[in-house]
Order: structure tokens, then sequence, then C-alpha cells
């Protein structure tokens, strides 16, 4: 399961939502420029929802980051 698959179950929001606003994220955008003039992008997200998956994103991309360093160690 990929950084996205997870964050779509654990938020209960589809995985073209997680993607799209990844992507976004990826771009630069910013949580209140996206959740105010990228709604139909990522399928009207909340502020609250969008924050969440940041933090989550954030998390778990920096977790990958270490176990990778870790193994390579």
């Amino acid at each position: 399961m990929n950084i996205n698959e997870q964050l779509a179950k654990e938020l209960g929001i589809k995985l073209e939502q997680v993607d799209a606003t990844v992507k976004l994220i990826d771009e630069g955008n910013t949580i209140p420029f996206i959740a105010r003039y990228r709604k139909e992008v990522t399928g009207s997200l909340n502020d609250e929802v969008l924050r969440n998956l940041f933090e989550r994103l954030t998390y778990l991309r920096n977790l990958e980051d270490r176990k990778a360093s870790v193994l390579a160690s």
C-alpha cells in the first residue's frame, strides 16, 4: 500500500481526491489556497481535512525517509 492509498483509507476519502491534493501540495500550493481556490480539483475537501491530509502526508514521508536511511546504514 502506498502513502496515497493509506491516506485515503485513514481519512475516509477517495484516492483521486488524495492524488489531486498531494499533487497540489507538491507544486507548492498552501492549504488555505487549495481550500479556497481549488475545491473543484480536490472534490470540495474542507480545510480541516486538507490540514489533516498534509500533516499525515508529511509524517508518512518522513517515516519512509527514516526507514530508508536506517536500512541503508
